[in-house]
């Protein structure tokens, strides 16, 4: 299947744990939970004692948009929306980082060292990702955002397509302890970032969920089976994927999309 028409990028799901470092090149086996877990019948949630000592880390400060950029290689492409719409919002600013993985979603890299992300591949994957999630039941998708700009336009996509939403720490058993309160089983899980939320990444690749992931040029993508090119740290970039995505997972359901940008977008 080509890179343009598929559904899930199978080819990307290899063993690899989601807490290795940003920018790690080389794959090693995934860590799995041992035996002992699965059979353990406990009432509490497991727990994440790294998780919990550590202070959720600032999000970096947005980097300002640049309209005149080279963003993609054909300037003909159609877009969803005004390719300076997507530069307004910076959807098109990686880091100084980028892995093997997301080689093929970079158009090039600036004087300053930051590398462009094709928004020409951004806004076909968010075609994709929104055709594939049309085909599960709402309630059934699952959206988990620790990133604090990511939250809001996660829980505004959840409510507009009927998801199910988990912002702010991911509960270690949320999709692996029957046990635990908060439980559920989704068919699909989508996160803002395959690093910030690797506990939800994990737990889905355990159970045999797919995960749709919005991916920076610095992300690995072994455990992704659709990347969604991005920057996944701006507060405006998030808005405007998570409005797009919504909308034309609704247009893919034969529903009216009907929501703004405005909707997407938080207060500072």
């Amino acid at each position: 299947m080509s890179d343009n028409e598929e559904g899930l990028d199978a080819a990307e799901r290899e063993d690899v744990p989601e807490d290795e470092p940003e920018t790690a090149e080389e794959e090693a086996p995934t860590e799995t939970e041992p035996p002992a877990e699965a059979e353990k019948a406990e009432a509490e949630p497991e727990t994440d004692a790294a998780t919990d000592a550590e202070p959720e880390a600032a999000e970096p400060e947005e980097e300002p948009a640049v309209l005149d950029e080279d963003v993609m290689p054909d300037e003909e492409v159609d877009l969803l929306i005004p390719v300076e719409d997507y530069l307004a919002a910076g959807v098109h600013i990686g880091t100084q980082q980028k892995t093997k993985d997301m080689e093929r979603f970079i158009h090039r890299v600036r004087t300053d060292g930051l590398y462009v992300l094709d928004v020409s591949k951004t806004d076909e994957r968010i075609r994709t990702a929104a055709s594939f999630l049309a085909n599960y039941a709402p309630e059934q998708i699952l959206i988990a955002s620790s990133r604090q700009y990511g939250r809001f336009p996660a829980e505004k996509f959840a409510d507009a397509v009927g998801a199910r939403a988990r912002t702010g720490r991911f509960i270690p058993g949320t999709l692996t302890n029957p046990k635990y309160d908060g439980y559920i089983e989704p068919d699909v899980v989508v996160v803002t970032d395959p690093i910030g939320d690797s506990q939800a990444v994990k737990e889905a690749i355990t159970v045999g969920i797919p995960v749709i992931a919005m991916c920076d040029s610095n992300n690995t993508t072994s455990n992704v089976d659709l990347v969604v090119p991005t920057n996944n740290k701006g507060r405006k970039a998030l808005s405007v994927v998570y409005w797009l995505l919504a909308n034309e997972t609704l247009d893919a359901r034969g529903a009216e999309p009907g929501y703004a940008l405005e909707d997407f977008e938080t207060e500072i």
